[in-house]
This record gives C-alpha cells, sequence and structure tokens, in this order.
C-alpha cells in the first residue's frame, strides 16, 4: 500500500517506512496525513536489533519532525534528523 503511495505521489519507486503529508496553511495548526508501514518497522527492527516499539517510536517522531520541518536528504540533515529523533526517544522513555 505505501509503496503505491509512494509511487504515485512521490514519484519514488522503493518500499518505506514512513510517508508524511503535510496540510496545514502556514501558521495554522499542523494537520497531516501520516502513513506507517508496521511491516517495514517491523523488519527495520529486526535488522536493528531493537524492539518493534522503540522502532515504531522512532518512525513517529520522525514524520512528526517532517512536520516541523526537518529533512533527510542530505547527510547532515540525516543526521541532524537522527539526533532530533534520538532526542525524542530519550524524552518519552523518561515519561515512563
Amino acid at each position: 500500500y505505501l509503496l503505491d503511495i509512494n509511487r504515485n505521489f512521490l514519484a519514488h519507486d522503493y518500499y518505506t517506512d514512513i510517508i508524511t503529508f503535510g496540510l496545514s496553511e502556514k501558521g495554522e495548526p499542523v494537520t497531516a496525513e501520516i502513513y506507517i508501514s508496521t511491516d517495514r518497522v517491523k523488519e527495520n527492527a529486526t535488522q536493528l536489533g531493537i524492539p518493534f516499539k522503540e522502532e515504531m517510536l522512532r518512525v513517529i517522531f520522525h514524520g512528526a519532525l517532517h512536520l516541523c520541518g526537518y529533512k533527510d536528504k542530505k547527510k547532515s540533515e540525516i543526521a541532524q534528523m537522527r539526533e532530533r529523533e534520538n532526542h525524542y526517544l530519550k524524552a518519552f522513555a523518561k515519561l515512563k
């Protein structure tokens, strides 16, 4: 399902774990559609040797960060995105 969305709306011919569409206008409350492939998240978690829940949270934070304006095309952007994901994963863990 996500592959079709990726092809039809983003012209990307590959599988992904999340697709985020920001729908709000600048200065308005955030409105979005976020599509997550739980199969892909499970595969990622297995490959990374981490719990599914941790990877799912990372993916959710990743989508939210895109809505906040973060990008992940360049190496520097990817590094910043990972740093922010880790920041929010740690903050979330402290809430438990």
